[in-house]
Parts: structure tokens; sequence; C-alpha cells
């Protein structure tokens, strides 16, 4: 979009990780977007994993290959958008080929374009502008229509950001009706951050 773009984007073979080591090494990379209304972004501070056809949290469970899961099963670091309730949500797909993976972007910390997003997610509280998945989505200006972009070029994609200090792991948030999936221990996060979801 513009010739002296100051990020840019991680290499394709940097999502051809291990999905669960992918999740943790996306914490602290930035997730810009790029719109006609500007530029967005923020850090991924918050990631959750879905594994596949074994992982009843998962889309892909069992294999499930419908039109909205197609890109899952497709080369890593791909967009996979989805609609849960009113909200989009953004994954980047992972694994390997055939083997449908996919990590949750679940929250992100605001860096810039922030005007922007709280035009498009006006909060009185600014860690309320993307502390979820659903609102980092509206803040970012990110759609359904993003859905099979590649991370890997503009206009959305994600940069190299900063490093950690500490990541923290637990539970998965709000798939309490996926029997013993629901325990797996596939969330990470930036230990202390404030945009994290909860």
């Amino acid at each position: 979009m513009t010739p002296d773009r100051i990020h840019i984007p991680l290499p394709v073979e940097y999502f051809h990780l291990p999905t669960l080591e992918l999740a943790e090494k996306l914490l602290g990379c930035l997730l810009i977007n790029e719109t006609e209304e500007g530029i967005s972004s923020g850090y991924i501070v918050e990631t959750e994993a879905y594994m596949g056809p074994a992982d009843r949290a998962a889309h892909s469970y069992g294999n499930r290959r419908t039109k909205r899961t197609e890109i899952m099963f497709g080369e890593a670091g791909y967009v996979y958008t989805y609609s849960m309730h009113t909200h989009c949500l953004v994954n980047v797909v992972s694994g390997v080929i055939d083997n449908p993976e996919a990590i949750l972007i679940r929250a992100v910390e605001p860096f810039s374009g922030i005007d922007l997003m709280n035009k498009r997610r006006p909060v009185s509280d600014p860690k309320n502008l993307t502390n979820g998945p659903g609102k980092l989505t509206k803040a970012l200006g990110i759609t359904k229509e993003d859905y099979g972009r590649p991370f890997f070029q503009p206009p959305l994609f994600i940069a190299e950001g900063y490093k950690p200090m500490e990541i923290s792991r637990g539970k998965r948030i709000g798939i309490d009706n996926s029997g013993e999936a629901k325990d797996y221990p596939w969330r990470f996060w930036v230990t202390g951050n404030r945009f994290v979801s909860r």
C-alpha cells in the first residue's frame, strides 16, 4: 500500500511451525490491517490453538470438510475467518496440508491507528477496545471477506513485534460442550497484559 512500509510481513516459513509452538510464537507479533480507511494494528497478546480432527472443540473435528473449513485443509499461514453470533473471528491456519489446524487470535494490544479503531468500535475504557476475538476484528476492520488471504503479505498481515517477558498457558474459553477438549491447556497469553480477554 505504501512504498515506505515500516513493518515487513513474516515469511511464509514462519507459519510452518507445529501448531502449539506457533500459538506461543505469535504472542508479541504485530497484526496489521491496511484498509481504504487507513492502517490499524495491534500486538497479539492472546491465542488459542485448535488441533484438528482429534480436537472436539475444532471446526475440523472428525475431519469435517465444509465450505467454511476448506481453507484449514490447505497450507499454513492463511486467514480463516468465520462468524460466531454477530461477530467475525480471525484465525491463522496452521499444521500441514490436509491436517486442518488453526489458531484463534483472541486479543491484541492496540499499537497504531487507534483513532480509527475507536471510530469503528467506540468504547469508554481503552482496555475494552480489543480484549476479545470479536472486539479486535471490529476495531481492526477485519471481516469475513478476508477469508483465504495470506498472512504473509498485505493488506492483512502479521509482522515481527516483541518477545514477551513471560507467557501463561491455560484452558480455552467458551467451549464447554466439547467434552474432554474443554480442559486442554491450549490457550496462551502474555502474562499480566491488560488486553487479555479474561
